[in-house]
């Protein structure tokens, strides 16, 4: 954002004269006596002081500066869209990441629950068999399940410590250092049932992505404009003021300050490329197949923003769905296993029926675990479609105090690190609550 608005200031600079120069020098000749032209017996060496100052300056007739204005100032919004749309993808995925945290939390800990469950069914298989009530067959598969169960527990850690890993590095963070950041025990955020979108057409147009879009063909017009400038004359007004001296004959380079050896030129001129005329009609050309390739990537834009607001929409709704399916066969497999166990504790069956039941919950409890997260990632994908989280910055200075510091420290910056792109911003529609709702 910076360095457009630093482009922005040099083309808006080009409409007064675009070359001033201070000129000086002192000179030193010795030109050779065999020059016919010279006379031989004059000194022929001597010294040469000049100053002063130069300009031109070429008239924007035609409006190609004004038109190079143009487009920088929609690379510069360009710019801030871009700005923002990173913001938008960053608190999405430090958003997403935290929802798989927890998932992957929740998830472990349904596998360490059943171990226990399946614990305590292998020792009442050993105790039937030892017993006589049942045979050595019934204990293997009771061992054969928990070990199965207890490979399942390696997936769940590893995701678990990745996302870590991931959210780490999301807020700048070397990965793993996340220190007191997480609550060890918090369960898996809890989306709102309800999500009032507004109308998704004028949300659309506030996505960064779609503005930066929307800007980059808008600078591509402006080109146009540009280029076509060049098939017409170009007018300048040119001139120089400074003083000439030189020891050569009956003067002195001491003279250099005195009025009477002032020089001035000044006057108007013009340029035409009439024998590029062909050339500069191509580039025209070429120019306009650019917009219109700029003015399809924009279209395009917005048919990938409609998409993505309605698959986040009905994988938020599905998702709530597949929670209260999954939240009524967990609590029937629960049961099941409750009765299976007691049955076969009671000799009226056998353990295969415990083996299926206990497999029943621990499936559609980790499927259940999995779906809980996919409602929080389903409203965060709303907020992503929509271009929501962005306005986390309003208010903020846009450059922190230490990087402003340093780069004042390098360069001169004036005033634009202290940069408010405000004005820059798309218009409120009151439609989408900034940044995030609460989870």
């Amino acid at each position: 954002m910076l360095e457009a608005r630093a482009r922005l200031g040099s083309a808006i600079d080009n409409l007064y004269p675009q070359q001033q120069q201070l000129q000086g020098g002192l000179n030193y000749g010795d030109k050779s006596r065999r020059n016919p032209l010279l006379n031989r017996f004059n000194n022929n060496s001597f010294w040469l002081g000049q100053a002063g100052i130069s300009a031109d300056w070429e008239i924007d007739f035609w409006g190609k500066i004004r038109r190079a204005i143009e487009s920088s100032e929609a690379g510069l919004t360009a710019s801030v869209a871009d700005y923002n749309n990173v913001l938008v993808t960053l608190l999405a995925d430090v958003a997403s990441t935290y929802v798989n945290i927890r998932t992957f939390e929740e998830r472990l800990r349904v596998v360490r629950a059943n171990l226990e469950i399946q614990k305590s069914s292998l020792a009442i298989a050993h105790a039937r068999s030892t017993e006589g009530q049942s045979s050595q067959r019934d204990v293997e598969q009771a061992k054969s399940e928990l070990a199965e169960t207890q490979a399942q527990a390696p997936q769940p850690e590893i995701g678990l410590q990745q996302s870590h890993n991931a959210l780490s590095v999301l807020l700048g963070l070397p990965p793993a250092a996340l220190g007191d950041l997480l609550d060890p025990h918090a369960p898996i955020p809890r989306a709102p049932l309800k999500v009032a979108v507004g109308i998704p057409a004028q949300l659309l147009r506030r996505r960064p992505d779609v503005r930066a879009a929307e800007q980059q063909a808008a600078a591509e017009s402006a080109k146009i404009g540009m280029t076509k400038a060049e098939l017409f004359p170009a007018f300048s007004l040119s001139g120089t003021f400074g003083f000439l001296s030189s020891d050569n004959g009956a003067f002195s380079v001491g003279d250099l300050a005195q009025w009477s050896s002032r020089s001035l030129s000044v006057g108007p001129a013009f340029r035409w490329n009439i024998l590029n005329y062909g050339q500069i009609t191509n580039q025209v050309r070429a120019q306009d197949a650019v917009f219109q390739q700029a003015v399809l990537a924009y279209q395009q834009q917005v048919l990938q923003a409609q998409r993505e607001v309605e698959d986040a929409l009905v994988a938020f709704l599905r998702a709530q769905e597949a929670v209260d399916s999954l939240s009524r066969a967990v609590a029937a497999a629960r049961r099941s296993v409750e009765l299976a166990t007691i049955q076969y504790r009671e000799g009226q069956t056998d353990y295969t029926t415990v083996l299926t039941a206990q497999q029943a919950l621990v499936r559609q409890q980790n499927q259940l675990a999995v779906a809980r997260g996919d409602v929080p990632q389903g409203l965060i994908g709303i907020y992503r479609a929509l271009g929501g989280g962005w306005q986390i910055r309003e208010g903020r200075p846009l450059v922190p105090a230490q990087i402003k510091a340093e780069m004042a420290e390098r360069t001169d910056w004036g005033g634009l690190l202290d940069f408010d792109d405000g004005a820059l911003q798309p218009p409120a529609t009151g439609l989408l609550p900034p940044p995030w709702p609460e989870l």
